[in-house]
């Protein structure tokens, strides 16, 4: 019988970032080396769950083991993450265009609040200044019920 091998397909390493309990064992190793006990002490799950996401990274070549006595100690391979990254990459260039727009109406609104505020300072000055000079004052209203 032949050995099986493991060929590495970017369908594994998608699958294998697609679950957001793999996300966060690989956020954890991207600090360094960790036993499986270290890695599983965030989680509430069980340590056979944590070993399961393990071997899905281990086999997406995510991940490398090396074994010392009786413990197992994971760190990130990085580079099939190479293949997710140039994916998303094709797609930067709609979210640059969504969020310089963001910026430019986040921009406008801005001026638009410290221009309303200076209205505001203004009128409220020139009220206390005609206040001052003993003027009554009345706010006229429009027939839509609207001030003039």
């Amino acid at each position: 019988m032949k050995p099986k091998l493991n060929m590495l397909s970017s369908r594994d390493v998608f699958a294998a970032v697609g679950d957001p309990t793999r996300r966060r064992v690989l956020d954890l190793l991207a600090r360094g080396e960790l036993p499986v006990r270290r890695i599983a002490a965030p989680f509430a799950m069980s340590r056979p769950a944590i070993s399961q996401h393990l071997r899905i990274l281990l086999d997406a070549r995510l991940v490398h083991v090396r074994r010392d006595g009786r413990e197992h100690y994971y760190r990130l391979h990085a580079r099939p993450l190479r293949q997710v990254y140039d994916w998303v990459s094709h797609y930067e260039q709609f979210w640059k265009g969504k969020l310089k727009a963001l910026g430019s109406f986040l921009d406008c609104e801005e001026k638009r609040e410290r221009d309303e505020k200076q209205m505001t300072r203004d009128f409220q000055a020139k009220f206390v200044r005609l206040q001052g000079k003993g003027k009554k004052l009345t706010l006229k209203t429009n027939k839509s019920g609207g001030q003039d």
